[in-house]
């Protein structure tokens, strides 16, 4: 599965609630249908190796904040801290075996695999491949415009 999957499903589902008439494009990424090209995203690359690309952060018709984001964490890398999120999530693996650790339980996930993480979940996803790990996060609601 590839970031342009997870970007279909993403546009789908703002597509399918509609656009808010009164914010513009400028205003809200949302607000109308559009592509968002891979070479267009902007990279933040961490001390440690790992990249994210933003992808788009906007908010629905129906109100609720979107943000889509693509992580790439190398091999051996430290997961980020375990924390509490304040907004829904859908983790969509592209490439390596990642590991949801949450509520007392670790699962993992191959290419091709979802992981849920519900509002108020305090988790976190490490790479426990022997590639580098690839995923789309996509946030919705709650705090996911920040």
């Amino acid at each position: 599965m590839n970031i342009r999957i997870a970007m279909v499903c993403a546009a789908v589902l703002a597509l399918q609630c509609g656009m808010a008439k009164a914010q513009t494009s400028s205003e809200n990424q949302l607000a109308s249908s559009q592509a968002f090209p891979y070479e267009q995203m902007t990279v933040k690359t961490a001390p440690n190796g790992a990249e994210r690309r933003s992808v788009v952060t906007g908010t629905l018709a129906t109100g609720e904040a979107v943000q889509v984001r693509e992580t790439m964490q190398p091999v051996g890398t430290a997961p980020s801290a375990l924390h509490t999120i304040q907004h829904s999530e859908v983790i969509v693996v592209q490439q390596g075996t990642l590991e949801f650790q949450h509520d007392g339980k670790a699962e993992r996930v191959g290419p091709g695999g979802i992981i849920y993480v519900a509002l108020g979940t305090n988790h976190f996803v490490k790479n426990v491949g022997d590639v580098a790990a690839k995923y789309v996060v996509i946030q919705i609601g709650g705090d996911a415009k920040k």
